[in-house]
């Protein structure tokens, strides 16, 4: 075969650096979204946030001289105030039509993103801005260190016990053998496995109550025996469970324990009632790690009999062309270096616009079919694809994923992920469907209602759901219980 070489004309679709921003920002999360603005302002002169945390600090002008800028006037730029702009506009876009670019002469709605009302309109009595600073978290080791000062005197005694506080963990229990911690210590020091017995009896003796426990029987029994105002027979009682009978008390293998215990039910409901008053993890009131919060992106509402849906404002970042780059592009209207990094602001600020157009679009056909859950729970949910959503709004079901994935919404039943008012539908004997998040919201309704000496079984709850129409079967159950974290039929019982 002889090779040679041919010119072929063909069309095929490519995404532009455009249509790559935008799809990229669409699937971005508020926090993601963020980080990914921060970058951008750091590379582009052209692109400044108004709600920056120093938009009223003193700034250098190109003359040298200072300027204090104020957010409620100069700074701000609004498409409202297009009209008064359209001047200074068109002599900046003068300077970038070298480019040849047709999106140039767009209008000021592509130049900000700055609806929200500017922060310097607060009251000046308020808070003046100064960030608020947290209280050190006091740690374990710190709060019993500081009880060791104050209770024991003697120098030695402190150096052994501040030895085991070291090997406390950050649940309060004892991670090391008083023989391990004996083996490391030199054999110039002379000490003595009863000193360290003593030393950590004398730890035990700190708040919290439990700590330096090596077992979680050693904990609850420590725990117990300085509770005040229980009765012997009851004390004790609860001292035996804790330590002898403790794994068929987390079963609640209540026939057993009565067996061994030689009791009734009544002596047996009021030890439970002191063992569940104790904490098996005393030492997780002193943990440091902190909460992680969601900041919704779109907020839902009741007004009348209409539920509406409105973007957070607080997520939504306000953005502008910079004055100063602005005014010096129309100064020096032969210069077109910067017209790229103009063009990639509009880019954003265009594209930022599109990202929560497209979330507050979604979140209303949402509120639309499931109106019911907005008004009557979750018990309520009607089942939902994204098909179902694209199709609506002329979408493509990978947009919807995108706007749907970390994505929250604040609505009176709680904090949700666009993707929740998604489900699967099971089959109901009418031949109608019923959503798998109402039928999650059935199962834990009626584990809530059961009674606590005879809780439903998986077969049982089945049957129930049966009974309404759902047809569902047994190991469907036990999953959906499951994914609800909710205990077994046995964990379940009590006396």
């Amino acid at each position: 075969m002889k090779q040679s070489l041919q010119l072929r004309t063909s069309q095929h679709l490519a995404l532009t650096p455009q249509l790559q921003q935008s799809i990229r920002l669409l699937q971005l999360s508020t926090l993601e979204l963020h980080q990914e603005l921060e970058n951008l302002l750091v590379e582009n002169p052209l692109l400044e946030r108004v709600d920056d945390a120093l938009d009223n600090a003193v700034r250098l002008l190109a003359d040298g001289s200072l300027n204090n800028v104020s957010s409620s006037s100069e700074t701000e730029f609004t498409p409202v105030e297009a009209s008064k702009t359209e001047a200074s506009e068109s002599s900046i876009t003068e300077v970038s039509d070298n480019s040849n670019d047709a999106e140039q002469t767009a209008n000021t709605d592509d130049w900000s993103f700055d609806d929200a009302p500017s922060s310097s309109s607060k009251n000046r009595d308020d808070d003046d801005g100064r960030p608020q600073l947290e209280a050190a978290m006091t740690s374990l080791r710190d709060h019993l260190l500081e009880q060791m000062r104050v209770s024991i005197r003697e120098t030695r005694d402190r150096a052994l016990i501040e030895l085991i506080i070291d090997a406390i963990d950050d649940n309060g229990y004892l991670c090391e053998s008083l023989e391990e911690i004996h083996a490391s210590l030199p054999i110039d020091l002379c000490v003595e496995l009863e000193e360290l017995q003593f030393a950590l009896n004398m730890l035990q003796s700190f708040e919290p109550e439990g700590v330096g426990a090596r077992t979680t029987s050693e904990c609850l029994a420590i725990q117990i025996r300085r509770m005040p105002k229980v009765p012997f027979v009851t004390r004790k009682l609860a001292l035996q469970i804790v330590q002898t009978y403790l794994p068929l008390f987390a079963q609640r293998d209540f026939t057993k324990l009565r067996k061994f215990l030689h009791c009734d039910d009544e002596d047996l409901r009021e030890a439970q009632t002191v063992i569940r008053q104790c904490n098996p993890k005393p030492g997780l009131a002193f943990a440091s790690a902190k909460s992680d919060y969601v900041v919704p992106d779109v907020v839902v509402k009741r007004i009348g009999d209409e539920w509406h849906v409105m973007l957070n404002r607080d997520v939504m970042p306000r953005l502008r062309i910079n004055q100063l780059y602005a005014n010096l592009m129309k100064q020096q209207r032969g210069d077109v270096s910067l017209s790229p990094q103009l063009q990639e602001a509009r880019w954003l600020i265009k594209n930022m616009r599109q990202r929560f157009d497209t979330i507050l679009r979604v979140a209303q056909a949402i509120v639309e079919r499931q109106y019911n859950f907005f008004t009557h729970g979750a018990v309520a949910m009607r089942p939902l694809v994204l098909r179902e959503i694209a199709d609506t709004l002329g979408l493509h079901e990978s947009t919807i994923s995108r706007v749907t994935t970390q994505k929250f919404m604040l609505t009176p039943h709680g904090m949700f992920e666009l993707k929740y008012f998604f489900g699967s539908h099971v089959a109901t004997e009418t031949g109608g469907e019923a959503s798998s998040t109402a039928i999650r919201a059935l199962i834990k309704q009626l584990i809530g209602e059961e009674d606590q000496k005879k809780p439903l079984s998986d077969s049982k709850i089945a049957d129930i759901l049966g009974e309404q129409g759902m047809v569902i079967a047994r190991r469907t159950v036990a999953k959906y219980r499951e994914a609800l974290k909710i205990p077994p039929v046995s964990l379940r019982k009590s006396l």
